[in-house]
């Protein structure tokens, strides 16, 4: 019977990995299964939303070296976000050109600086400015934190997800109160929550 239940859970494991799109949540684990449950895309937007920022990442690291370009890509439900500092409008165009061409991609922001990259203390206090818009988030108990997704680069944050309006109002104000932060973008897709019938 062990023997049963072992076979069964590899061919499993070997289905998902055929499965196109599937990849993420196998490599992420249960981690990822905790996100997806709270969120409010579906698994498989989810899903593709990973897919679609390490795809972005890699063409644009084949097409232009990290010493001439810092980019970063944030994706949610399928709305690419593209952040960081090029050194023309022509190259900032053709990175746009090929997050729009990355399968899936429904649209794109594109918020990328013509300018000198950041330098690496910049980009520390970056992650620790998202790490504390976060925390406030939890902090303050005012909706899912999984419904938002914050960027930050040379202290401007961004934000993207599927809110109510309240929400995006919350969501803004905690941030834009945050130590270190120089301005807040709202990039968000507003939702209407319907009640729960059995409630």
């Amino acid at each position: 019977m062990k023997m049963r239940k072992t076979l069964v859970a590899a061919a499993l494991g070997m289905a998902l990995l055929q499965l196109q799109g599937c990849v993420p949540l196998v490599a992420t684990g249960a981690g990822a299964g905790v996100l997806m449950a709270t969120d409010r895309r579906t698994s498989g937007t989810y899903i593709e939303d990973q897919e679609i920022e390490l795809r972005t990442a890699n063409r644009i690291r084949e097409a232009y070296p990290a010493d001439i370009v810092h980019t970063d890509v944030a994706s949610f439900n399928r709305t690419v976000l593209l952040i960081g500092e090029v050194p023309d409008e022509a190259t900032k165009q053709k990175i746009n050109d090929i997050a729009k061409n990355v399968t899936n991609v429904h649209s794109v922001f594109n918020e990328i600086t013509v300018g000198a990259p950041t330098t690496l203390s910049t980009r520390t206090n970056d992650a620790y400015i998202t790490t504390k818009v976060k925390s406030r988030f939890v902090d303050a108990k005012r909706f899912p934190i999984t419904v938002v997704k914050v960027t930050t680069e040379n202290g401007v944050v961004y934000l993207m997800g599927m809110v109510t309006e309240q929400e995006a109002a919350d969501a803004a104000e905690i941030a834009s109160t945050t130590s270190g932060v120089e301005k807040v973008v709202k990039l968000f897709e507003y939702v209407v929550l319907v009640p729960d019938a059995g409630k």
